[in-house]
């Protein structure tokens, strides 16, 4: 491992560490050997949910229970995890075999995402809770201040609103299919109304998939909705 990249990449989180060993395997994809970084990003994931949900319950006090669930939602689904790992130029720090990162693979948002968790994780097994916590208020701070729960739109209830308000019934969801591995399984969900309009979503959790599901449907009615942010939602099972 490239000692100048470990010591780039403690500077951009904002944390030094006693086992720098332990960045060094966040940073190690499992093509490069057995030390790679999957239980590490298990770990992450856990310590991020865990984190925003308790920074959030202090930078929103009046906020009720399910704006606190869409916001956290909105923090930590892939795409809010891969931006800022593209922030801090995660992916140059990343290590693969030479096959892989032959195919540009440190430049795909799964991979980002896995492997600012597997950090994550490093930084709580290192310094404990407060580094976790410092680090990603560090991180993520951009993006805790400005959520807006009030944008952030549930698809299904949106969907609900749209076909009851046509004197519709309610669209019927079932899981069509599940990939990955039980940490990191992906749910894959139709959505299906009674005149035949049909909607595929995937998601980390089978709520996050129907809301995708939902998503696909909108989009068919040509009715927004600004959150696809629940999407790829890693913490709300």
């Amino acid at each position: 491992m490239n000692n100048r990249e470990l010591l780039r990449i403690q500077r951009q989180i904002g944390y030094s560490f006693v086992d720098p060993a332990l960045l060094g395997q966040a940073l190690s994809h499992r093509s490069v050997g057995s030390a790679h970084n999957e239980r590490l990003e298990f770990l992450g994931d856990s310590v991020l949910g865990f984190v925003v949900s308790s920074l959030l319950f202090r930078f929103y006090p009046r906020a009720p229970e399910a704006d606190l669930t869409l916001m956290r939602a909105q923090l930590v689904k892939r795409e809010s995890l891969a931006r800022v790992a593209q922030r801090i130029e995660l992916g140059d720090a990343l290590r693969f075999s030479t096959a892989v990162a032959s195919s540009g693979v440190q430049r795909r948002s799964s991979v980002l995402a896995d492997g600012l968790e597997a950090v994550i994780g490093a930084v709580f097994l290192d310094g404990g809770s407060p580094a976790a916590e410092k680090v990603v208020q560090h991180l993520f701070e951009g993006e805790l201040q400005s959520l807006d729960a009030q944008s952030l739109k549930d698809a299904k209830t949106t969907l609900q609103e749209a076909l009851q308000a046509e004197g519709r019934p309610l669209p019927a969801y079932s899981i069509v299919a599940t990939h990955g591995l039980e940490h990191a399984r992906v749910y894959e969900v139709q959505c299906t109304t009674t005149d035949g309009r049909v909607g595929i979503g995937q998601g980390r959790s089978r709520r996050a998939a129907e809301q995708d599901a939902a998503v696909q449907v909108l989009r068919q009615l040509q009715i927004t909705v600004e959150t696809e942010s629940i999407v790829g939602n890693k913490a709300d099972a």
